[in-house]
């Protein structure tokens, strides 16, 4: 391993910016030692060790030159998939496959599923060994997005969900310590009260620790989601709902056998969002009835018809399985998918329609090709493929992703405070935001609601205005750093202070309320904002 030191010493005495450069090293050095051509990986993992031991000094710049993707911490957090066990799901729906063994819906070779089987679909693990994988990799793991996938989770049981979501705070609280305890097995025995006790002491260490979950998302289905649910999903710390959502149109929804209808979409969205609940629509393309035209007008009618604007869309081109029962409709005729040049046309089309305040979280699935029969989702790369030809077009998504900051920041340059208002759900929208004057670059954002207070039906979200999200871009700076980075410019502050101004003198409301993930909660704290319930609350007079 003394070729890895040599190159760290000269990545230092050139001061090195660009993988070009670092690159060049490595040459120099594999031509010198007659070696191969190192990889960053492993020099990365060397100057870990020699870091730990105090045999070298920190080195951002030559970190972020070995970090493997770092789109990972990008948007300021890194994301970890935890994968439910196979439980049945109540849905039928014609294109959901079904692998024996795995959760509905979910395919074996997909990455995060086949790490989930591998670790016996053992929560505690599998966070485990995601934040091992991004620790190796160069990224700070200090700021953590839950995400929980598999099947319908509010269909599983409650006791198999409170131990679900406490083995995945507990999987973080270790995370780093020298001696890691086990991970615990389900004991139905303890009743409900008990585990969420435990759960409950788990969130509090979670306040203060090293690595913190500062967001939890789920999926469901919109009929499973009411009053009862919504409280429920709080005191686990849910902060985030996927809704498996599909079409917004009552035919399709009937000939696709979801089991729902339109109405239950409407409701469950309303819920949430008076909950102060981020809303993810998970969005099907090319699904059986419907065409290329309705495909297209069911995104316009998303964001003019105030009973949707979700904030957050997955986009799934229908994917055709032989897993699924849509093969059998293939086979004799009745299901054709769009070819590759329908499905780009009809996802830039979309794509223009998106308004500033949605994020397109991703668009298709991490379906491994060899499980597609045919269609244009075999395309992995789609969303690049896209945003290409769109540039090419003078064409401009004005989506959350294709705008936020990530590497690209400058700290000279003028970031202007921008507002759109917007009627949603029977309440009013604010989104806030810190952006470039030509609003290609976003800083940060905030996420205001002021809910009709004829529907609130939590008590500490009474004539309250309420925030839904707060977000700052660009790397993820471990807390407590002060390095430079669109995070520690004061934007969240700086948007708090206009939330809370707007909520008082144009709405006249006494409080202030946040729907705070469990490891934000000391942020809030320090800007005057106390626990109430499951909510961050701060009275304005």
């Amino acid at each position: 391993m003394d070729i890895v030191k040599e190159i760290i010493k000269k990545a230092k005495e050139r001061k090195i910016k660009r993988k070009e450069e670092l690159d060049q090293i490595k040459r120099e050095l594999a031509k010198k030692y007659k070696g191969k051509f190192l990889s960053n990986f492993l020099i990365l993992k060397k100057y870990q060790e020699l870091l730990e031991n105090g045999e070298i000094e920190k080195m951002p710049f030559l970190e972020e030159i070995l970090k493997k993707r770092p789109i990972r911490s990008l948007s300021g957090i890194v994301t970890v998939s935890v994968l439910t066990k196979p439980y049945p799901c109540p849905g039928k729906c014609l294109y959901c496959p079904f692998q024996k063994g795995m959760p509905k819906s979910y395919l074996k070779k997909e990455p995060a599923a086949q790490r989930a089987k591998n670790l016996k679909f053992n929560p505690y693990l599998q966070v485990q060994k995601r934040l091992e994988m991004l620790k190796t990799e160069g990224h700070p793991t200090d700021k953590i997005e839950l995400r929980i996938i598999g099947g319908t989770w509010s269909y599983y049981p409650k006791n198999y969900q409170v131990w679900f979501i406490k083995e995945c705070f507990r999987a973080a609280n270790d995370f780093e310590k020298t001696k890691k305890p086990k991970s615990e097995t389900l004991n139905l025995k303890k009743n409900l009260n008990f585990n969420l006790l435990v759960l409950k002491k788990e969130q509090k260490k979670n306040e203060k620790a090293k690595n913190r979950i500062v967001g939890i998302s789920i999926e469901t289905r919109p009929d499973f989601i009411d009053k009862k649910e919504i409280l429920r999903l709080r005191l686990l710390g849910v902060t985030m709902v996927e809704l498996g959502v599909q079409s917004i149109d009552e035919k399709i929804l009937e000939i696709n056998q979801r089991g729902h209808g339109v109405k239950e979409i409407i409701l469950a969205t309303k819920l949430l969002k008076d909950a102060g609940f981020k809303v993810l629509y998970q969005m099907m393309l090319n699904l059986p009835g419907s065409n290329l035209e309705k495909d297209v007008k069911m995104f316009e009618e998303l964001f003019e018809n105030q009973d949707f604007k979700p904030d957050y869309l997955k986009i799934y081109p229908c994917a055709l399985l032989k897993e699924a029962p849509l093969y059998k409709l293939y086979l004799k005729g009745e299901y054709k998918p769009y070819s590759r040049e329908e499905l780009i046309d009809t996802l830039k089309k979309i794509k223009t329609k998106i308004p500033y305040y949605v994020r397109i979280q991703r668009i298709t699935r991490d379906i491994p090709a060899n499980y597609i029969i045919e269609g244009g989702t075999k395309i992995s790369n789609i969303r690049e493929i896209v945003q290409k030809e769109m540039e090419k077009e003078g064409l401009f998504c004005k989506c959350i992703r294709c705008r936020e900051v990530k590497e690209r920041f400058n700290l000279k340059e003028k970031v202007y405070l921008f507002r759109e208002d917007y009627q949603s759900s029977g309440g009013k929208e604010i989104f806030l935001s810190f952006e470039t004057k030509d609003r290609k670059k976003l800083f940060s954002f905030l996420r205001l609601r002021i809910p009709s207070q004829n529907d609130v039906f939590i008590e500490v979200l009474k004539n309250s205005a309420i925030i839904r999200e707060i977000k700052t871009f660009g790397e993820l700076v471990p807390i407590g750093k002060k390095e430079v980075a669109p995070q520690h410019r004061g934007f969240g502050k700086k948007l708090l202070k206009k939330a809370q101004e707007i909520a008082k003198k144009e709405f006249g409301l006494g409080k202030i309320t946040v729907i705070s993930g469990v490891g934000v909660r000391d942020y809030f704290r320090k800007l005057g904002y106390s626990l109430k319930d499951t909510y961050m609350v701060k009275k304005l007079f």
